[in-house]
């Protein structure tokens, strides 16, 4: 009898498709568990997998009593309560660095789209502006990549591979993480420090109390107004309403954003604005990443249930 996982984010079909191969599948569709299974069944669940992003605390946790291991899919885990979890001897596994290579590529596109406005461009041809030779002020020349500062907020996996990819574009690369590595980059002690001297802040830090509205209004006046902020980690890194004012007012010339703090929803004051560049939390969302990210939780689930410990734990767990 294969061992059962609970699904418990809502998930396509065909990125578990995998899953099922190995496992009795129980999928709640992103709907309360208890909506979806009978209690008794819900109480003999030992692991169950989830969306590093969904919320997943001490009282959900309680409705199976028997859970032994929350797998998120993916790299981030900023949603499961990983106090409540150890209390409960529950293993947490995620995925990390699966996706990293292609949330860089993400991080490199929004910012180059952001700077050489790509999408002002693209409508200057569409609309027959260009063909009619028709002036406008956002297609002046913009500053290129060459000799630009580029602030790499968070210097894990992703935040390391945007960094190699700056610096293969002849930009000038500095960071700021809560440790300081052996890296051919220029460390700032403080976020502070690192916004006053970039013009550009990729941000690419772990979600979590301590990073939450952690680049504020002051933080994006330190950019200046001719600054960007591109954001492929999670929404809640950035005070969504300061950044409203900041691109408004021109504080600050532009943003790049792939997350958002509640979504699937961009607030409108953001989409109405020209001068930033969304993309629907596509970072991780390449054939590869998948592949990587599924090989990950296949290992972390098949360990546990062979009374192993997690091969990809969360070491903060």
């Amino acid at each position: 009898m294969a061992d059962k996982v609970l699904i418990y984010s809502r998930f396509p079909k065909t990125m578990m498709a995998r899953f099922a191969e190995r496992f009795e599948l129980l999928d709640t569709g992103g709907k309360p568990a208890r909506d979806m299974f009978p209690v008794e069944e819900l109480s003999g669940i030992r692991a169950l997998l989830t969306a590093g992003g969904s919320p997943l605390g001490a009282e959900a946790m309680d409705l199976f009593p028997k859970l032994g291991a929350i797998v998120c899919y993916g790299t981030g885990y900023d949603g499961v309560d990983l106090k409540a979890a150890a209390a409960r001897n529950i293993a947490v596994g995620h995925s990390p660095g699966a996706n990293a290579a292609s949330v860089a590529d993400i991080a490199m596109t929004l910012m180059l789209a952001t700077t050489r406005r790509i999408l002002v461009a693209d409508q200057y041809v569409r609309s027959g502006d260009w063909a009619s030779s028709k002036q406008s002020p956002m297609m002046r020349p913009q500053a290129g990549m060459p000799g630009r500062r580029i602030g790499v907020y968070g210097m894990g996996e992703i935040g390391r591979k945007i960094a190699a990819r700056c610096a293969a574009f002849e930009s000038e690369v500095g960071y700021f993480s809560r440790s300081q590595y052996d890296l051919p980059y220029q460390y700032f002690p403080t976020l502070e420090a690192l916004a006053d001297w970039c013009s550009v802040l990729m941000i690419a830090v772990r979600a979590g109390a301590d990073t939450q509205h952690v680049v504020d209004a002051d933080i994006l006046r330190r950019l200046g107004a001719d600054g960007y902020v591109v954001n492929i980690s999670r929404g809640s890194v950035i005070d969504e309403k300061a950044l409203v004012a900041a691109l408004t007012d021109k504080t600050i010339a532009g943003a790049g954003l792939d997350v958002f703090e509640k979504e699937p929803h961009a607030p409108d004051a953001l989409t109405a604005l020209p001068n930033v560049v969304f993309a629907p939390h596509i970072g991780g969302h390449t054939l590869e990443s998948h592949v990587a990210m599924q090989g990950c939780v296949l290992a972390n689930l098949s360990a546990f249930f062979e009374g192993k410990p997690l091969p990809y734990a969360v070491k903060s767990a």
